[in-house]
């Protein structure tokens, strides 16, 4: 598993970019760049558990492993979702069990700093590296 990292600089305030981070509305709009339609079902609850879902029920499983507001959000992967199934055994499963992912805010003087960090599989880098730019502008768009 490699981690790669993402960041970009939006002109607002941290509690205006995590609210476009996480409010339902804005999170179905910048996570539809990595598949249309998706959507998170959790209570955000640190602790908790988080379904990734594409509008088939395909994704990913994660609990939600630290949160501070307006400073961090880190997910833990468990696995992946197949028609909203738990696939604990899958392959692809496997996989991504126990990669991490981050998103850290840090403002300086009204500008926030949002950088991603993610564990991948390495048959999905490309892909990622190629997508997640895309959405990082959309979140900066949103804001």
């Amino acid at each position: 598993m490699k981690t790669l990292h993402f960041s970009v600089r939006i002109k607002a305030p941290k509690e205006k970019v995590w609210k476009v981070l996480w409010e339902e509305d804005t999170y179905r709009t910048w996570s539809g760049i990595f598949s249309s339609g998706s959507y998170a079902i959790s209570d955000w609850k640190e602790g908790s558990r988080i379904s990734f879902l594409s509008p088939n029920g395909d994704g990913m499983l994660s609990t939600i492993h630290k949160k501070v507001p307006n400073e961090l959000m880190s997910f833990k992967h468990l696995g992946t979702l197949q028609g909203g199934i738990e696939q604990p055994e899958s392959q692809e499963s496997r996989k991504w069990k126990g990669a991490m992912e981050n998103y850290s805010l840090e403002e300086t003087d009204g500008t926030t700093l949002l950088t991603v960090s993610m564990d991948i599989a390495e048959d999905h880098e490309e892909y990622f590296k190629k997508i997640f730019p895309k959405a990082l502008e959309k979140i900066k768009a949103l804001c």
